[in-house]
């Protein structure tokens, strides 16, 4: 077994919603044992829950995103000439194998989100696309197709547009970054702008600059607030899952620079 294997496992584990019902249950656990681990295992178990609370609610996602991720900015028309930037580099968000409605395989959600974007700035500019996208650790199965492929047959059916290069090996954010690098050197591109989630985008700009690459962030799919009054302080999936990207974006920066020193 390969250790990248076990990366989502340990995700898993390390973020909530899991972290913390498994200190719940130690809590309750520790409660009809002797009355002072008792008081303290109903602490552990109310706190646990209070932070699920918090953790569920997307106004938290919210202000989690400003202070533990880097900002960008959305990418102004003029930076693509201003950075003489050579390709557009999109990064593939995950792939559904077999959509029912399909008969085939199609981008997720944030996939697809990030492919039409970099269409439009590809439109926009004239410059070729490079989509980097395998078949993520978590998703891996006998046989099945690289979300490169995916996106590439998707470009051409729907938008009519071919891409130039698709890199369809990697199964993270390093490997998207190591192989489309060594992909766009073949060809002499070392200037790209980078397609991604603004949560994102720190990781993957700091992989590709890692790689050698000169990179102009084009960030989308922002975390903002979504609703008013109380509604963002109550607990949602929604929420739940904005907390819970932000949480894993913020540990991989943090294992990044770990393993760079």
């Amino acid at each position: 077994m390969e250790l990248g294997s076990l990366k989502p496992v340990l995700t898993v584990i390390a973020l909530p919603p899991l972290s913390l019902l498994l200190v719940a249950i130690l809590g309750l656990l520790l409660i009809g044992k002797k009355p002072r681990r008792a008081a303290t295992g109903k602490a552990v178990a109310m706190l646990s829950v209070a932070l699920l609370w918090v953790f569920c609610c997307h106004g938290t996602g919210v202000w989690l995103s400003t202070v533990l991720l880097p900002q960008y900015a959305a990418l102004s028309p003029g930076q693509l000439q201003t950075a003489n930037v050579q390709a557009i580099v999109v990064l593939g968000g995950g792939l559904v194998p077999n959509a029912p409605e399909y008969g085939l395989s199609q981008p997720s959600s944030h996939g697809a989100a990030r492919l039409r974007y970099g269409i439009s700035l590809s439109r926009a500019s004239g410059l070729p696309i490079l989509f980097s996208g395998g078949v993520g650790w978590a998703n891996g199965q006998p046989g099945q197709i690289s979300e490169a492929e995916v996106a590439a047959r998707i470009a051409q059916q729907d938008y009519a547009v071919a891409l130039r290069w698709i890199e369809g090996q990697s199964r993270d954010t390093s490997e998207n970054a190591r192989l489309s690098a060594s992909m766009l050197g073949r060809d002499g591109v070392t200037r790209i702008a980078l397609v991604t989630d603004a949560w994102h985008m720190p990781r993957a700009q700091a992989a590709f600059e890692r790689a050698g690459l000169l990179v102009t962030p084009a960030p989308m799919g922002f975390i903002m607030p979504a609703q008013a009054g109380v509604l963002p302080w109550l607990p949602s999936p929604a929420g739940l899952a904005t907390s819970h990207l932000v949480l894993k974006e913020w540990l991989g920066l943090q294992a990044g620079r770990w393993s760079a020193v």
